[in-house]
């Protein structure tokens, strides 16, 4: 019986938290439907953002993730979850204040691509500028050769996929973040990529594996089926 209670420190953003729990039910084998486990969902889009922080443009995250993770800790949560790949700067600071593991989605992303793709070497990301300034790729990923895309399609494709007016984030999962998206990983590919990392847990809203001629890797989706794992021993 699945009986751990899993949290996600979720709301950033809305749409990423709740693709994350739609992921790990799927990742859950069940007979019946009381053999899903129990998952509490802090949807906090309060949390100031994690590039501003990052960038020294911001308030820092730290406390009101700290905080969130709290209030699942209060509520019995015995394994957690982040749905946000840039939030992972701060998440050896938030662990240290809680009393339950949280499972890091690079890490885990480590292990998927050494189990599932040994012969890499080359890994493309795509990523919040937030993310690739933070050095979370190299640290956590410190095996592969990272490739990033050049500053101008980071600026205007990654991020404006992202955070633009017709962008993720504003609700816009159609064509035009698509196309930035597609630009962006094809700039990675010619430039050697042979997997790549969708690193900002929004991009794979839009962009899907089959719109790239590479793997394309949702950490998210790797996430979901470590933290079943993990609850399920």
């Amino acid at each position: 019986m699945n009986d751990k209670i899993i949290g996600i420190i979720g709301g950033m953003g809305p749409k990423a938290t709740i693709d994350l729990y739609s992921k790990i039910i799927d990742a859950t084998k069940i007979e019946t439907e009381q053999d899903h486990f129990k998952v509490i969902i802090y949807s906090n889009p309060k949390i100031p953002d994690r590039t501003k922080a990052i960038l020294g443009l911001g308030e820092s995250p730290l406390d009101a993730l700290i905080e969130t993770g709290k209030a699942l800790e209060k509520l019995g949560v015995e394994v957690a979850c982040i749905p946000c790949i840039t939030a992972h700067y701060f998440i050896e600071d938030v662990q240290k204040e809680l009393s339950y593991p949280i499972l890091n989605a690079l890490v885990e992303v480590n292990k998927y691509i050494k189990a599932n793709y040994p012969n890499v070497k080359n890994v493309g990301v795509l990523a919040t500028t937030g993310s690739v300034k933070s050095g979370i790729y190299k640290k956590y990923l410190g095996d592969f050769n990272i490739i990033y895309p050049c500053d101008e399609i980071q600026a205007n494709c990654v991020m404006e996929a992202i955070y633009g007016k017709e962008g993720i984030k504003n609700g816009d999962l159609g064509e035009k973040p698509l196309s930035l998206l597609k630009k962006a990983s094809e700039e990675l590919i010619e430039n050697g990529a042979e997997v790549v990392i969708s690193g900002c847990t929004e991009i794979i809203l839009v962009l899907k594996p089959h719109h790239i001629s590479v793997p394309l890797i949702d950490p998210m989706d790797v996430l979901a089926k470590a933290v079943v794992e993990y609850a399920s021993k």
